[in-house]
């Protein structure tokens, strides 16, 4: 029994140490969002952190700010929705596909 709880031990603590590294590269892959036939770019990391907006001049007009809002919530909602399927898919990785309920990435 005790040796069982051992091997489990070391399976869990491979687990923590390929999630932590999985968090890393998830840190460096990107994403873009993007909106308005790319006059609006939103660049995201694989933690859904939003690393930078582009928004092109011709796109900017101070009559329509609201207009320049939406395309910029797409494009961001866009971003953050590709990052979250790279996580699923490196979640699915982590854990051979299986859906262990209350394993989720720490971010």
């Amino acid at each position: 029994m005790a040796k069982g709880m051992g091997d489990m031990m070391k399976q869990f603590a491979k687990m923590q140490q390929r999630m932590e590294e999985l968090q890393n590269e998830l840190g460096a892959k990107q994403v873009e969002g993007s909106a308005g036939g790319g006059m609006v770019r939103v660049i995201a990391n694989g933690k859904q952190d939003i690393i930078s907006i582009k928004i092109e001049k011709e796109v900017v007009n101070p009559e329509d700010v609201e207009m320049l809002e939406d395309l910029i919530l797409s494009a961001v909602n866009q971003a953050r929705e590709k990052a979250a399927e790279l996580q699923a898919q490196s979640m699915a990785e982590l854990t051979g596909g299986l859906n262990i309920p209350g394993l989720n990435l720490p971010f």
